[in-house]
């Protein structure tokens, strides 16, 4: 690069920087290098492909006003990621082979393009073209969990967000990731959203990969420009910075009136690994849980699943007979149902052998496991046991210490910690921000008791009875 290039790139930048203001300068521009100036164009390089897309879809025009104030024949730049090591003296080096076969796109204004689902500086997870809303088949224990998708995914940029964040929750294999998917295929179906699905782990992975390419004021900005957030498996969300920038953002979209779904395998109150705050506001928003799958849902996913299957193989069939056995026999969760059928294609197809319920009685023997026990939450908890000695919630959780308190308080402690796999901390946050030692104190009370105190037992094993069932 000779002295005049690097005196006009000089004033380019300082053109830019005035332009766009110091902060959004130091964030997209402070690493952008001039790699050279032929006739018509100009070749720009940035470290990092974040970085190019970033700027290839919000700054174009921009971009190339300034250059044009300074070379009114440039008419197109070429914006390249440069690699790691530069050689010294780089007017010697080539062009690479691969940019001379296919040029670098030009740098256009797109400022209303999405960002794509799968942006790879920003950690953007895979998206499985079969979860579309189209494919996912609606029953009781999803229906609002489903009309609720379907209204984020149907809003257009500018409307008012009816509920924010959308928060879905349910066990392995209920449906909840292929409606966050559904929300993200429909959203960047148009041009008008800029739609992001992320699973916790990629938000994580992104998160330090900008904090290590000291990207990470870009990556924020990033985030925070996108009209819909859509963060699957939240339960595993780990490192207090890394928390503490989601609650950031979380607060930062959501203020800004921009739409926020998310998904995890248990309600807001129940992430013991989140910090306060972040369980506080997504607990502000609308809480879906997605039950587990009934018989009728069930039969229908499996038809589904083999009308999917015929679009590859036609002479596919599976019987009634089977659909239903298969129906009342997999109960686990839908992934199942998917598996079975798989198993029945296959099976099928390679020994040419139509299907029959014996074929899938062998075929699917290890899919049907036993009914799981009713997942007891501490809230159902606090309510049986008020409701059994005729105390209010609101006492077992205040810091009342009379005796028609204490007692039902220790009980409910006591069943907490035999019922659910909370730990003594988080049971003693959830009886009112109690320590550790004093829901340990109850627990030994009510088990020293129990062993003496027939009618105690027994009262304490009606309640079991009354939450299990």
């Amino acid at each position: 690069m000779n002295t005049s290039e690097q005196d006009r790139w000089s004033r380019v930048k300082s053109r830019l920087r005035s332009n766009v203001g110091e902060d959004v300068y130091t964030s997209w521009f402070a690493r952008m290098d001039l790699e050279g100036v032929q006739e018509e164009s100009v070749r720009l390089s940035v470290p990092t492909r974040f970085l190019k897309s970033w700027i290839q879809a919000h700054y174009a025009e921009r971009v190339l006003s300034c250059w044009q104030a300074e070379m009114p024949e440039v008419h197109r730049i070429d914006l390249t990621v440069r690699s790691a090591v530069r050689p010294i003296v780089q007017k010697e080096v080539p062009a690479p082979v691969e940019a001379r076969r296919a040029p670098a796109p030009e740098l256009r204004s797109t400022a209303t393009a999405p960002v794509s689902a799968n942006h790879d500086a920003l950690g953007g997870s895979p998206l499985d073209p079969r979860l579309t809303f189209a494919s996912f088949v609606v029953g009781r224990s999803n229906t609002l969990a489903h009309a609720a998708a379907r209204q984020v995914a149907e809003g257009r940029r500018g409307d008012p967000v009816m509920f924010n964040p959308l928060y879905i929750h349910a066990g392995v294999g209920l449906g909840k990731t292929h409606l966050l998917q559904a929300v993200t295929w429909a959203g960047n179906s148009g041009n008008e959203r800029k739609v992001l699905y992320l699973t916790a782990e990629k938000f994580m992975y992104g998160f330090v990969a900008a904090l290590k390419t000291q990207t990470a004021l870009a990556f924020k900005e990033a985030l925070r420009g996108i009209d819909v957030l859509v963060i699957d498996d939240l339960q595993f969300l780990q490192g207090k910075s890394t928390q503490a920038e989601f609650c950031h953002t979380l607060n930062a979209l959501i203020d800004a009136g921009r739409q926020v779904v998310i998904a995890a395998d248990r309600p807001p109150s129940d992430l013991e690994s989140l910090d306060d705050r972040v369980r506080s506001r997504l607990a502000g928003g609308l809480v879906v849980e997605m039950g587990s799958l009934g018989e009728e849902l069930r039969h229908g996913i499996l038809k589904s699943r083999v009308a999917a299957a015929r679009t590859h193989h036609a002479t596919f069939e599976v019987p009634e007979e089977v659909l239903t056995y298969l129906a009342r026999a997999i109960t686990h969760n839908g992934r199942d149902l998917e598996g079975a059928i798989n198993r029945l294609l296959a099976h099928s197809k390679l020994n040419n052998r139509p299907v029959t319920l014996e074929m899938a009685e062998h075929e699917v023997r290890d899919l049907i496991r036993p009914q799981e026990p009713k997942r007891i939450k501490i809230e159902d908890i606090q309510r049986v046991v008020a409701r059994q000695y005729n105390v209010s919630r609101s006492d077992l959780l205040s810091s009342r210490r009379t005796a028609n308190v204490v007692r039902p308080r220790q009980v409910a402690m006591y069943l907490a910690k035999t019922l659910t796999l909370r730990s003594l901390p988080e049971i003693g946050r959830r009886f009112g921000g109690r320590d550790h030692t004093t829901v340990l104190h109850a627990v030994r009370k009510i088990e020293a008791l129990v062993n003496k105190d027939t009618a105690l037992s027994e009262e304490v094993e009606s309640l079991k009875r009354q939450l299990q069932e």
